[in-house]
């Protein structure tokens, strides 16, 4: 009897061991994920070395993709900064989320987001740096943010306690010294997403001083359609947003003519003696040449462009190094193997593509955006998607990661089945409206985009259709709408192009499509 019993002691013994060794894997797979997303802001894809770019080093971003996935047609609903922002958060359209533009709109806190629902499934949440959405952020544990769009120096936070507090220094490193703390103040047993959002790389493109001068040394070759004509596209024709005409000595390219106007900006104000003292030695030689030179014509215009690259991709130079530094956080705090790290920009820009700066449109380099994910364990590295993507699916992704359901009412698709499943095809046909109507005289208008077309309806300030071949035209600078030989193309689109509004229910559009009884 003593012998049964030794040897049934054992076995259960040995069996409860298995048991555990069974247990434990799954226990480590369930386990929920940590989520860091960084937003910038207008940064361009033709920018990123991982996208292919020479025009400068990205090692940061490039980071991310080299460790995770890289999102080859990730893609924005609305190319505009505060609308961008609320699509990202409540994984909805404009229309259904109410934040259309920057004029008008002001975010309605209460309703549903991806943070309110991960707050309440235990997560530990927090948004710092710029938010940009009008009223004060709800779902969060935490939130340091910049009023409107925060300055580049020295700039202002709005606190969670109502306080404004104004920080000495850059205000990329500073978001990125506020991220850490709120990192090491955190609970450690509980699950967290932190949202980081950049200022950079907005206008007006002011570098830190650590990065003056970065790229003097790089000539930068114009854009193959930098003095773009416009033939046949009356919305590109009345925009107000070249480089030739619309980008500003002083405000833009720090050509004051006098220390007078300088001071009276409040980029150059907010600066403390150290900082105005750097600054102005590196853009004063600057000014004295262009004085000398004279330029006038396409030359002035070339030289614009030269200035505008060089301190647009001295300002990202920063951006890349926080999101590096970021990266470096994680990895050293023993985080990497269980946090999700999304980069994305909250549209595209240009970068003289058409003459351009700015976004807004819904043609390639605007609508297009640069998005890269680490998730270990769950996407192998360097993985490249060449599915269709948008910044509306950030919310569904990230509800399934952390084992949360997705509310009905989302109009985004997480990604993670068409990343785990090569056979899952994703979306098919992208959807897209803009809405604003004021600055840089960009007209409204919403379209679709195909695997090979594109076809857009503009109304209010221009009325009319346009239709591009991307597989014959990339650059789309041929207006196809209304040539012999695309009609039956066109008619199909359109019917696609109503069927996309009916399945998000843009009831705008609708009504402008439907104007006199037929595809308008």
């Amino acid at each position: 009897m003593n012998l049964f019993k030794s040897i049934l002691i054992i076995l259960l013994a040995h069996t409860g061991s298995l048991l555990c060794a069974q247990v434990q894997p799954a226990a480590t797979a369930t386990k929920r994920p940590n989520i860091v997303i960084i937003i910038s802001d207008d940064h361009a894809y033709q920018t990123i070395g991982a996208y292919g770019s020479n025009m400068m080093p990205t090692p940061g971003i490039d980071r991310i993709a080299r460790e995770g996935v890289r999102f080859n047609k990730a893609y924005v609903t609305n190319s505009i900064c505060g609308p961008s922002r609320a699509v990202i958060l409540t994984g909805k359209y404009s229309h259904k989320n109410g934040f259309k533009d920057n004029e008008s709109s002001v975010f309605n806190g209460d309703q549903d987001s991806f943070a309110k629902r991960l707050q309440r499934g235990g997560y530990q949440t927090a948004w710092i740096g710029k938010w940009h959405l009008e009223s004060k952020p709800q779902g969060f544990d935490y939130w340091q943010i910049l009023p409107d769009q925060g300055h580049y120096y020295n700039p202002d936070f709005n606190m969670m306690d109502g306080s404004k507090k104004k920080m000495e220094g850059y205000v990329t490193n500073l978001v990125t010294d506020a991220s850490e703390q709120w990192l090491e103040k955190r609970d450690p047993s509980k699950p967290f997403c932190l949202v980081i959002g950049h200022k950079a790389t907005h206008r007006v493109w002011l570098p830190d001083t650590a990065d003056l001068g970065k790229f003097d040394d790089k000539k930068f070759p114009l854009p193959a359609n930098f003095y773009d004509s416009y033939d046949n596209r009356k919305a590109a024709a009345v925009q107000d947003m070249s480089i030739e005409k619309t980008m500003l000595m002083g405000y833009d390219l720090k050509m004051f003519g006098s220390d007078e106007r300088k001071n009276a900006d409040a980029s150059f104000s907010r600066m403390n003696a150290a900082q105005r003292a750097k600054i102005d030695g590196y853009y004063k030689p600057i000014e004295a040449e262009l004085k000398r030179l004279n330029l006038k014509g396409k030359a002035l215009t070339e030289w614009k462009f030269q200035r505008y690259m060089r301190d647009y991709l001295s300002t990202a130079a920063s951006l890349d190094r926080n999101i590096g530094r970021t990266m470096d956080y994680i990895d050293t705090h023993g985080l990497r193997e269980n946090t999700i790290v999304i980069y994305l920009s909250d549209q595209g820009f240009y970068m003289g593509e058409h003459g351009w700066f700015d976004k807004r449109w819904i043609y390639e380099e605007s609508f297009r955006t640069p998005m890269v994910m680490r998730y270990p364990g769950q996407v192998p590295a360097g993985s490249v998607s060449d599915r269709f993507v948008m910044n509306l699916d950030i919310a569904p992704t990230l509800l399934q990661a952390a084992g949360i359901d997705v509310p009905a009412d989302m109009q985004g698709m997480s990604m993670l089945p068409a990343l785990k499943n090569k056979a899952d095809k994703g979306r098919q046909v992208l959807y897209y409206h803009y809405y604003e109507n004021g600055e840089h005289s960009v007209s409204p208008h919403f379209g679709i985009r195909t695997k090979r077309y594109k076809l857009i309806r503009f109304y209010k300030r221009v009325s009319g259709w346009e239709l591009y071949d991307l597989q014959k035209d990339p650059q789309e600078m041929h207006n196809l709408y209304g040539k012999a030989g695309y009609q039956a193309i066109t008619a199909g689109l359109k019917q696609q192009l109503r069927a996309e509004i009916n399945k998000f229910d843009d009831q705008d559009a609708l009504q402008i499509l439907t104007a006199t009884g037929k595809l308008n």
